[in-house]
């Protein structure tokens, strides 16, 4: 198999790529990258050591359609995953533009390349966040109408609507995949887990938006990446398939979680202003991928937490790395007057 991963440097594209180099050590694989702000090499430093020459790696942006083409004709993939994408939402309400260029007209430079050279396997590596918000009960489908609510969540419901486009108009082999909050190694410490664990140790404030009680369903990274595997090897064509991780829990209990595993006490939270449109709830039923993939977590969220935190506690030397300078102002920025 040859395949074409494209931001195989951010957290899940690389958790992907270790991935297959433990379990398909025989493919193939490029890694299309524009490396901005959360992309780091250093993520896939190991399968990279691993595959040898069976990897390579390319510096490019998606939405460079003569880039992403040079690329295309050289590699000539068989198969192709995005999982490139502008992801995080506060990020998108302060300037949607990057957002838009990458989640959608770079979804549209893929696709056109990608049924030009007649590639037979496609997968959009998608967001629970494109449902929009749940009441109390209930559980997002496959057929659950898109009501994005941010910047970011219609930014990636746009790349979903041109891949379901795609399929319906030209009959093109696009699967979508849509799960629900990540979290494990290799995240970028402007996200809520390994956010509030750096804060704790280092006995800084944690910023909790609004009352803490929005809820989301937590799925460990290797998890989700199984899922992403199995939609590659054994998807139906056209088809959507939702991940979960059997897991929900509100922002509260979380962060209560990680003080306790660091020892730190709950007087380090600080509730600040809530986000604009902050969805209350997500909740994924993943029963169409379990029934046609096979697909079901294997880790718990208790067990995942831990292994998440240790991880960072192992890696000062990253940690250090990736918290540059555009990162502390874009933090201060954000979360100054809230704290």
């Amino acid at each position: 198999m040859r395949i074409l991963v494209t931001g195989g440097c951010g957290f899940i594209g690389a958790n992907f790529l270790h991935l297959l180099a433990a379990e398909r050590p025989g493919w193939n694989i490029c890694n299309v990258d524009a490396l901005t702000y959360a992309g780091n090499l250093a993520n896939v430093r190991e399968p990279a050591a691993t595959l040898k020459q069976l990897y390579r790696f390319e510096h490019a942006d998606i939405a460079d359609a003569q880039a992403i083409r040079r690329v295309f004709e050289d590699f000539r993939p068989e198969a192709v995953v995005n999982f490139a994408a502008e992801s995080h939402v506060d990020r998108s309400i302060a300037d949607a533009a990057p957002f838009i260029r990458t989640n959608v007209d770079g979804v549209l430079t893929l696709l056109q390349l990608a049924r030009e050279m007649g590639i037979p396997r496609f997968i959009q590596v998608s967001t629970d966040e494109v449902y929009g918000s749940l009441g109390p009960t209930g559980l997002f489908s496959e057929t659950t109408p898109l009501a994005p609510n941010s910047p970011y969540s219609a930014s990636k419901a746009g790349g979903d609507l041109l891949c379901r486009a795609w399929h319906e108009t030209y009959g093109f082999p696009a699967i979508i995949t849509r799960c629900s909050n990540n979290y494990g190694p290799f995240q970028f410490p402007e996200k809520l887990i390994p956010l509030m664990f750096l804060r704790a140790t280092a006995d800084e404030p944690l910023p909790v938006y609004g009352d803490g009680a929005n809820v989301r369903d937590w799925i460990f990274v290797e998890d989700h990446c199984r899922g992403v595997l199995a939609a590659l090897e054994h998807g139906r064509p056209g088809a959507v398939y939702n991940f979960g991780g059997n897991a929900e829990r509100a922002n509260m209990q979380v962060v209560e979680a990680i003080l306790r595993l660091c020892g730190k006490p709950k007087s380090l939270i600080r509730l600040v202003a809530d986000r604009p449109g902050h969805d209350r709830r997500y909740a994924m039923d993943y029963s169409l991928a379990a029934a046609e993939l096979g697909f079901a977590p294997s880790v718990s969220f208790e067990a995942g937490l831990e292994r998440t935190l240790a991880w960072y506690a192992a890696r000062p030397e990253w940690v250090a790395g990736v918290i540059s300078g555009a990162y502390r102002t874009f933090m201060q920025e954000w979360y100054g007057e809230r704290l």
